[in-house]
Protein backbone atom coordinates (compact mmCIF):
# COMPACT_ATOMS: atom_id res chain seq x y z
CA UNK A 1 0.00 0.00 0.00
CA UNK A 2 1.20 3.53 -0.78
CA UNK A 3 -0.28 4.72 2.53
CA UNK A 4 -2.64 3.35 5.14
CA UNK A 5 -6.35 4.12 4.98
CA UNK A 6 -8.23 4.26 8.26
CA UNK A 7 -10.65 1.36 8.68
CA UNK A 8 -13.44 3.86 9.45
CA UNK A 9 -12.93 5.81 6.22
CA UNK A 10 -15.84 5.95 3.80
CA UNK A 11 -13.34 6.10 0.95
CA UNK A 12 -11.67 2.72 1.14
CA UNK A 13 -9.78 0.98 -1.64
CA UNK A 14 -12.99 -1.00 -2.23
CA UNK A 15 -14.85 2.23 -2.96
CA UNK A 16 -12.96 4.77 -5.13
CA UNK A 17 -15.88 7.09 -5.96
CA UNK A 18 -15.67 9.74 -8.68
CA UNK A 19 -16.22 13.47 -8.26
CA UNK A 20 -15.31 16.94 -9.53
CA UNK A 21 -12.96 19.07 -7.43
CA UNK A 22 -10.79 22.15 -7.63
CA UNK A 23 -8.06 23.76 -5.52
CA UNK A 24 -6.38 27.15 -5.49
CA UNK A 25 -3.97 25.94 -8.19
CA UNK A 26 -6.07 23.32 -10.05
CA UNK A 27 -9.18 24.12 -12.04
CA UNK A 28 -12.28 21.91 -11.94
CA UNK A 29 -11.44 18.33 -12.87
CA UNK A 30 -12.20 14.69 -12.19
CA UNK A 31 -10.91 13.02 -9.07
CA UNK A 32 -11.19 9.80 -7.11
CA UNK A 33 -11.53 9.85 -3.32
CA UNK A 34 -9.24 7.55 -1.33
CA UNK A 35 -8.90 7.91 2.42
CA UNK A 36 -8.41 11.61 3.15
CA UNK A 37 -6.92 12.23 -0.30
CA UNK A 38 -8.12 12.83 -3.85
CA UNK A 39 -6.35 11.36 -6.88
CA UNK A 40 -6.19 14.01 -9.62
CA UNK A 41 -6.95 11.81 -12.63
CA UNK A 42 -5.82 14.37 -15.21
CA UNK A 43 -2.51 14.96 -13.43
CA UNK A 44 -2.04 11.20 -13.18
CA UNK A 45 -2.36 10.81 -16.93
CA UNK A 46 -0.04 13.76 -17.55
CA UNK A 47 2.80 12.06 -15.68
CA UNK A 48 2.13 8.49 -16.80
CA UNK A 49 -0.10 8.44 -19.90
CA UNK A 50 -1.99 5.65 -18.19
CA UNK A 51 -5.42 5.94 -19.82
CA UNK A 52 -6.37 4.64 -23.27
CA UNK A 53 -8.80 7.46 -24.00
CA UNK A 54 -8.70 11.21 -24.56
CA UNK A 55 -7.72 12.33 -21.06
CA UNK A 56 -8.80 15.93 -21.68
CA UNK A 57 -12.28 14.83 -20.64
CA UNK A 58 -10.83 14.44 -17.13
CA UNK A 59 -10.27 18.19 -17.01
CA UNK A 60 -13.88 19.08 -17.69
CA UNK A 61 -16.28 20.61 -15.17
CA UNK A 62 -18.55 17.54 -15.09
CA UNK A 63 -18.16 13.77 -15.37
CA UNK A 64 -20.75 13.29 -18.13
CA UNK A 65 -18.28 12.70 -20.98
CA UNK A 66 -16.16 10.41 -18.81
CA UNK A 67 -19.24 8.38 -17.84
CA UNK A 68 -20.24 8.21 -21.53
CA UNK A 69 -17.13 6.12 -22.22
CA UNK A 70 -19.01 3.21 -20.69
CA UNK A 71 -18.54 0.92 -17.74
CA UNK A 72 -15.79 -1.07 -19.41
CA UNK A 73 -13.63 2.07 -19.24
CA UNK A 74 -14.77 3.59 -15.92
CA UNK A 75 -14.53 0.23 -14.15
CA UNK A 76 -11.01 -0.26 -15.54
CA UNK A 77 -9.97 3.12 -14.12
CA UNK A 78 -11.12 1.93 -10.68
CA UNK A 79 -9.48 -1.48 -10.95
CA UNK A 80 -6.21 0.01 -12.25
CA UNK A 81 -6.09 2.42 -9.31
CA UNK A 82 -6.68 -0.47 -6.93
CA UNK A 83 -3.71 -2.32 -8.46
CA UNK A 84 -1.44 0.74 -8.56
CA UNK A 85 -2.23 1.65 -4.96
CA UNK A 86 -1.03 -1.77 -3.77
CA UNK A 87 2.22 -1.50 -5.75
CA UNK A 88 4.95 0.66 -4.19
CA UNK A 89 6.66 0.97 -7.57
CA UNK A 90 3.54 2.02 -9.51
CA UNK A 91 2.85 5.28 -11.30
CA UNK A 92 0.82 6.37 -8.26
CA UNK A 93 3.64 5.63 -5.84
CA UNK A 94 6.22 7.46 -7.96
CA UNK A 95 4.13 10.63 -8.34
CA UNK A 96 2.85 11.89 -4.98
CA UNK A 97 1.95 15.22 -6.63
CA UNK A 98 -1.19 13.60 -8.09
CA UNK A 99 -2.63 13.33 -4.57
CA UNK A 100 -4.56 16.26 -3.11
CA UNK A 101 -5.78 16.60 0.46
CA UNK A 102 -9.56 16.56 0.58
CA UNK A 103 -9.33 19.35 3.15
CA UNK A 104 -7.63 21.56 0.54
CA UNK A 105 -10.19 20.89 -2.20
CA UNK A 106 -13.53 22.42 -3.08
CA UNK A 107 -16.12 19.97 -4.34
CA UNK A 108 -18.58 20.73 -7.15
CA UNK A 109 -21.63 19.12 -8.72
CA UNK A 110 -20.23 15.92 -10.21
CA UNK A 111 -22.47 15.87 -13.31
CA UNK A 112 -24.53 18.18 -15.49
CA UNK A 113 -28.04 17.23 -14.43
CA UNK A 114 -30.31 17.63 -17.40
CA UNK A 115 -33.37 16.11 -15.76
CA UNK A 116 -34.34 15.01 -12.28
CA UNK A 117 -37.13 12.69 -11.19
CA UNK A 118 -38.22 12.07 -7.61
CA UNK A 119 -39.89 8.77 -6.73
CA UNK A 120 -42.05 7.87 -3.75
CA UNK A 121 -40.80 4.33 -3.17
CA UNK A 122 -40.65 3.75 0.60
CA UNK A 123 -43.82 1.98 1.71
CA UNK A 124 -43.20 3.02 5.32
CA UNK A 125 -43.00 6.69 4.34
CA UNK A 126 -45.99 6.54 2.01
CA UNK A 127 -48.03 4.79 4.69
CA UNK A 128 -47.10 7.35 7.34
CA UNK A 129 -48.04 10.27 5.10
CA UNK A 130 -51.29 8.55 4.10
CA UNK A 131 -52.23 8.01 7.72
CA UNK A 132 -51.57 11.65 8.55
CA UNK A 133 -53.32 13.28 5.62
CA UNK A 134 -55.83 10.80 4.22
CA UNK A 135 -57.19 7.63 5.78
CA UNK A 136 -55.45 5.78 8.64
CA UNK A 137 -57.16 2.55 7.55
CA UNK A 138 -56.37 2.92 3.83
CA UNK A 139 -53.21 4.98 3.84
CA UNK A 140 -51.88 4.00 0.41
CA UNK A 141 -53.53 5.23 -2.76
CA UNK A 142 -54.86 2.46 -5.04
CA UNK A 143 -51.97 2.67 -7.53
CA UNK A 144 -49.09 2.66 -5.02
CA UNK A 145 -48.42 -1.11 -4.89
CA UNK A 146 -48.75 -1.43 -8.68
CA UNK A 147 -46.18 1.09 -9.95
CA UNK A 148 -43.28 3.26 -8.74
CA UNK A 149 -44.98 6.62 -8.18
CA UNK A 150 -42.86 9.60 -9.16
CA UNK A 151 -42.85 13.18 -10.42
CA UNK A 152 -40.52 15.30 -12.55
CA UNK A 153 -38.60 17.75 -10.38
CA UNK A 154 -36.47 20.81 -10.95
CA UNK A 155 -32.83 20.06 -11.80
CA UNK A 156 -31.73 23.72 -11.77
CA UNK A 157 -32.04 23.93 -7.97
CA UNK A 158 -29.98 20.83 -7.15
CA UNK A 159 -26.90 22.04 -5.26
CA UNK A 160 -23.72 20.55 -3.85
CA UNK A 161 -23.24 19.77 -0.17
CA UNK A 162 -22.39 22.86 1.89
CA UNK A 163 -24.72 25.18 -0.03
CA UNK A 164 -27.14 27.04 2.25
CA UNK A 165 -30.84 27.25 1.43
CA UNK A 166 -33.00 30.30 2.14
CA UNK A 167 -36.39 29.69 3.69
CA UNK A 168 -38.77 30.00 0.73
CA UNK A 169 -41.82 32.18 0.22
CA UNK A 170 -45.08 30.83 -1.07
CA UNK A 171 -48.80 30.49 -0.57
CA UNK A 172 -50.10 28.59 2.43
CA UNK A 173 -53.55 28.09 3.91
CA UNK A 174 -53.46 27.93 7.71
CA UNK A 175 -55.96 25.64 9.41
CA UNK A 176 -59.28 27.45 9.80
CA UNK A 177 -58.32 30.33 7.51
CA UNK A 178 -60.88 31.44 4.94
CA UNK A 179 -58.28 32.15 2.26
CA UNK A 180 -54.59 31.56 1.61
CA UNK A 181 -51.81 33.88 2.75
CA UNK A 182 -48.41 34.70 1.28
CA UNK A 183 -45.20 34.57 3.27
CA UNK A 184 -42.21 32.46 4.32
CA UNK A 185 -42.75 28.77 4.92
CA UNK A 186 -43.22 27.86 8.58
CA UNK A 187 -42.76 24.12 8.06
CA UNK A 188 -39.33 23.55 6.53
CA UNK A 189 -38.33 19.91 6.33
CA UNK A 190 -35.67 17.58 5.00
CA UNK A 191 -36.22 14.34 3.14
CA UNK A 192 -33.67 11.56 3.56
CA UNK A 193 -33.13 10.10 0.08
CA UNK A 194 -30.60 8.41 -2.17
CA UNK A 195 -30.34 9.12 -5.89
CA UNK A 196 -28.93 7.21 -8.83
CA UNK A 197 -27.23 8.75 -11.85
CA UNK A 198 -27.86 7.66 -15.41
CA UNK A 199 -24.76 6.34 -17.16
CA UNK A 200 -26.15 5.37 -20.56
CA UNK A 201 -28.55 7.36 -22.73
CA UNK A 202 -31.56 6.26 -24.76
CA UNK A 203 -33.46 7.77 -27.69
CA UNK A 204 -36.98 9.13 -27.60
CA UNK A 205 -39.42 6.28 -28.14
CA UNK A 206 -37.10 3.61 -26.72
CA UNK A 207 -37.59 2.00 -23.33
CA UNK A 208 -35.23 0.28 -20.91
CA UNK A 209 -36.29 -3.24 -19.96
CA UNK A 210 -35.92 -4.53 -16.43
CA UNK A 211 -33.06 -6.75 -17.69
CA UNK A 212 -31.20 -3.79 -19.23
CA UNK A 213 -31.73 -1.29 -16.44
CA UNK A 214 -28.59 -2.06 -14.47
CA UNK A 215 -26.40 -1.17 -17.46
CA UNK A 216 -27.88 2.33 -17.46
CA UNK A 217 -27.11 3.14 -13.79
CA UNK A 218 -23.62 4.53 -13.13
CA UNK A 219 -23.70 5.17 -9.39
CA UNK A 220 -25.36 6.82 -6.42
CA UNK A 221 -25.25 9.89 -4.16
CA UNK A 222 -27.01 10.98 -0.96
CA UNK A 223 -29.93 13.27 -1.74
CA UNK A 224 -31.67 15.74 0.60
CA UNK A 225 -34.92 16.89 -0.99
CA UNK A 226 -35.71 20.02 1.03
CA UNK A 227 -39.46 20.49 1.44
CA UNK A 228 -41.71 23.33 2.53
CA UNK A 229 -44.54 21.26 3.95
CA UNK A 230 -47.10 24.04 4.35
CA UNK A 231 -46.58 25.29 0.79
CA UNK A 232 -46.70 21.69 -0.47
CA UNK A 233 -49.91 20.89 1.40
CA UNK A 234 -51.79 23.80 -0.17
CA UNK A 235 -50.48 23.46 -3.74
CA UNK A 236 -50.11 19.75 -4.43
CA UNK A 237 -53.75 19.02 -5.34
CA UNK A 238 -54.42 18.34 -8.20
CA UNK A 239 -51.02 18.12 -9.94
CA UNK A 240 -48.55 17.30 -7.17
CA UNK A 241 -45.34 18.91 -5.83
CA UNK A 242 -44.24 22.27 -7.20
CA UNK A 243 -42.83 25.25 -5.25
CA UNK A 244 -42.76 23.30 -1.99
CA UNK A 245 -40.04 21.11 -3.52
CA UNK A 246 -38.24 23.16 -6.19
CA UNK A 247 -36.68 25.50 -3.58
CA UNK A 248 -33.58 23.27 -3.51
CA UNK A 249 -32.20 19.75 -3.19
CA UNK A 250 -28.71 18.94 -1.89
CA UNK A 251 -26.44 16.09 -2.97
CA UNK A 252 -23.21 14.57 -1.70
CA UNK A 253 -20.23 15.25 -3.98
CA UNK A 254 -18.87 11.72 -4.57
CA UNK A 255 -20.59 9.26 -6.91
CA UNK A 256 -20.24 5.74 -5.52
CA UNK A 257 -20.35 3.26 -8.40
CA UNK A 258 -22.75 0.34 -8.52
CA UNK A 259 -19.75 -1.96 -8.78
CA UNK A 260 -18.45 -0.73 -5.42
CA UNK A 261 -21.89 -1.37 -3.91
CA UNK A 262 -22.29 -4.87 -5.38
CA UNK A 263 -21.18 -6.73 -2.19
CA UNK A 264 -24.02 -5.10 -0.27
CA UNK A 265 -26.93 -6.36 -2.37
CA UNK A 266 -29.81 -7.80 -0.35
CA UNK A 267 -33.30 -9.11 -1.19
CA UNK A 268 -36.09 -6.57 -1.45
CA UNK A 269 -39.40 -6.79 0.42
CA UNK A 270 -42.15 -9.04 -0.84
CA UNK A 271 -44.27 -7.12 -3.35
CA UNK A 272 -47.94 -7.90 -2.88
CA UNK A 273 -49.88 -8.00 -5.15
CA UNK A 274 -47.57 -9.35 -7.84
CA UNK A 275 -46.27 -6.65 -10.14
CA UNK A 276 -47.02 -6.60 -13.86
CA UNK A 277 -44.56 -8.63 -15.97
CA UNK A 278 -42.53 -5.64 -17.19
CA UNK A 279 -41.61 -4.88 -13.55
CA UNK A 280 -40.65 -8.44 -12.60
CA UNK A 281 -36.96 -8.89 -11.84
CA UNK A 282 -34.54 -11.63 -10.77
CA UNK A 283 -31.87 -11.52 -8.08
CA UNK A 284 -31.13 -9.07 -5.27
CA UNK A 285 -31.44 -5.41 -6.19
CA UNK A 286 -31.86 -3.68 -2.83
CA UNK A 287 -28.76 -2.46 -1.00
CA UNK A 288 -27.86 -2.56 2.67
CA UNK A 289 -26.78 1.06 3.12
CA UNK A 290 -26.89 2.60 6.60
CA UNK A 291 -28.35 6.10 6.69
CA UNK A 292 -28.14 8.80 9.35
CA UNK A 293 -29.50 12.33 9.76
CA UNK A 294 -28.03 14.91 12.13
CA UNK A 295 -29.55 18.26 13.12
CA UNK A 296 -27.30 20.99 14.49
CA UNK A 297 -28.84 24.25 15.74
CA UNK A 298 -26.84 27.41 15.02
CA UNK A 299 -23.98 27.37 17.53
CA UNK A 300 -25.32 24.21 19.14
CA UNK A 301 -24.42 20.54 19.36
CA UNK A 302 -25.05 17.85 16.79
CA UNK A 303 -28.13 15.69 17.35
CA UNK A 304 -28.64 12.41 15.51
CA UNK A 305 -32.38 12.38 14.87
CA UNK A 306 -32.75 9.50 12.40
CA UNK A 307 -31.10 6.18 11.59
CA UNK A 308 -32.52 4.28 8.66
CA UNK A 309 -31.44 1.99 5.82
CA UNK A 310 -31.82 1.98 2.05
CA UNK A 311 -32.67 -1.75 2.09
CA UNK A 312 -36.24 -0.90 3.13
CA UNK A 313 -37.12 0.44 -0.33
CA UNK A 314 -40.28 -1.23 -1.72
CA UNK A 315 -39.54 -0.30 -5.35
CA UNK A 316 -35.92 -0.83 -6.43
CA UNK A 317 -33.87 1.20 -8.92
CA UNK A 318 -34.38 -1.24 -11.79
CA UNK A 319 -38.15 -1.00 -11.42
CA UNK A 320 -38.00 2.78 -11.14
CA UNK A 321 -35.94 3.19 -14.30
CA UNK A 322 -37.94 0.61 -16.26
CA UNK A 323 -41.24 2.26 -15.37
CA UNK A 324 -39.80 5.72 -16.09
CA UNK A 325 -38.96 4.75 -19.67
CA UNK A 326 -41.78 2.32 -20.49
CA UNK A 327 -43.65 5.07 -22.34
CA UNK A 328 -40.63 5.90 -24.50
CA UNK A 329 -39.30 8.74 -22.33
CA UNK A 330 -35.63 9.20 -23.21
CA UNK A 331 -32.91 9.49 -20.57
CA UNK A 332 -29.49 11.16 -20.75
CA UNK A 333 -26.17 10.70 -19.01
CA UNK A 334 -26.16 12.71 -15.79
CA UNK A 335 -29.92 12.54 -15.24
CA UNK A 336 -30.68 12.01 -11.57
CA UNK A 337 -33.45 9.87 -10.09
CA UNK A 338 -34.12 10.11 -6.38
CA UNK A 339 -35.69 7.44 -4.21
CA UNK A 340 -38.19 9.52 -2.31
CA UNK A 341 -38.03 9.73 1.47
CA UNK A 342 -36.54 6.60 3.02
CA UNK A 343 -38.24 5.61 6.27
CA UNK A 344 -37.76 2.45 8.27
CA UNK A 345 -40.10 0.46 10.44
CA UNK A 346 -39.74 2.30 13.76
CA UNK A 347 -40.11 5.92 14.82
CA UNK A 348 -36.34 6.50 15.03
CA UNK A 349 -35.92 5.54 11.37
CA UNK A 350 -38.40 8.01 9.87
CA UNK A 351 -36.73 10.06 7.14
CA UNK A 352 -38.39 13.47 7.60
CA UNK A 353 -39.39 15.89 10.34
CA UNK A 354 -42.97 15.47 9.14
CA UNK A 355 -42.88 11.86 10.32
CA UNK A 356 -40.48 12.23 13.26
CA UNK A 357 -42.80 14.79 14.88
CA UNK A 358 -45.97 13.38 13.30
CA UNK A 359 -46.91 16.59 11.59
CA UNK A 360 -45.62 18.75 14.43
CA UNK A 361 -47.75 17.11 17.13
CA UNK A 362 -44.81 15.41 18.89
CA UNK A 363 -41.83 17.79 19.07
CA UNK A 364 -38.30 16.41 19.15
CA UNK A 365 -36.25 17.29 22.23
CA UNK A 366 -32.61 17.95 21.35
CA UNK A 367 -29.58 17.29 23.54
CA UNK A 368 -29.48 20.86 24.91
CA UNK A 369 -33.19 20.89 25.76
CA UNK A 370 -34.29 22.78 22.65
CA UNK A 371 -37.27 21.38 20.77
CA UNK A 372 -38.09 21.14 17.09
CA UNK A 373 -41.27 20.41 15.18
CA UNK A 374 -39.75 21.49 11.86
CA UNK A 375 -36.42 23.03 10.82
CA UNK A 376 -35.66 26.52 12.13
CA UNK A 377 -33.43 29.21 10.64
CA UNK A 378 -29.79 28.48 11.42
CA UNK A 379 -30.30 24.72 11.66
CA UNK A 380 -27.88 22.55 9.67
CA UNK A 381 -28.98 19.14 8.43
CA UNK A 382 -26.28 16.58 7.66
CA UNK A 383 -26.95 13.17 6.10
CA UNK A 384 -24.47 10.29 6.03
CA UNK A 385 -24.53 6.94 4.26
CA UNK A 386 -22.26 3.89 4.32
CA UNK A 387 -22.34 0.16 3.69
CA UNK A 388 -20.28 -2.22 5.81
CA UNK A 389 -19.81 -5.98 5.64
CA UNK A 390 -17.06 -8.53 6.32
CA UNK A 391 -14.41 -5.87 6.84
CA UNK A 392 -15.41 -3.88 3.75
CA UNK A 393 -16.67 -0.33 4.14
CA UNK A 394 -17.99 1.72 1.24
CA UNK A 395 -19.32 5.15 2.15
CA UNK A 396 -20.70 8.26 0.55
CA UNK A 397 -19.29 10.88 2.89
CA UNK A 398 -22.04 13.34 3.75
CA UNK A 399 -24.35 16.03 2.46
CA UNK A 400 -24.95 19.14 4.57
CA UNK A 401 -27.06 22.24 4.21
CA UNK A 402 -28.04 25.14 6.45
CA UNK A 403 -31.43 26.85 6.42
CA UNK A 404 -31.06 30.63 6.28
CA UNK A 405 -33.76 33.25 6.93
CA UNK A 406 -35.90 34.23 3.93
CA UNK A 407 -34.46 36.85 1.63
CA UNK A 408 -35.99 40.28 2.06
CA UNK A 409 -38.79 40.93 -0.41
Amino acid sequence: MIFNIDDSSDFSLDNLPFGIFSTTDRDKRAGVAIGEKIIDLYALHQVGEVFDFDATILRQEALNDFISLGKSITNKVRSDIQDWFKDKDSVLARNPQVFVNQSDAQMHLPVRIGDYTDFYSSIEHATNVGKMFRDPENALLPNWRHLPVGYHGRSSSIVISGTSINRPYGQTKPVGAAKPIFGPSKRMDFELEMAFIIGKKTSLGDSVSIHQAEDHIFGMVIFNDWSARDIQKWEYIPLGPFLGKSLGSSISPWIVTMEALAPFRVPGPNQDPEVLPYLEYNGNHNYDINLEVDLMPDGGATNTICRSNYKYMYWNMLQQLTHHTVNGCNINIGDMMASGTISGKDTHSYGSMLELTWGGKNPLTLNDGLTRTFIEDGDTITMKAFAEKDGQRVGFGSVSGKILPPKTK
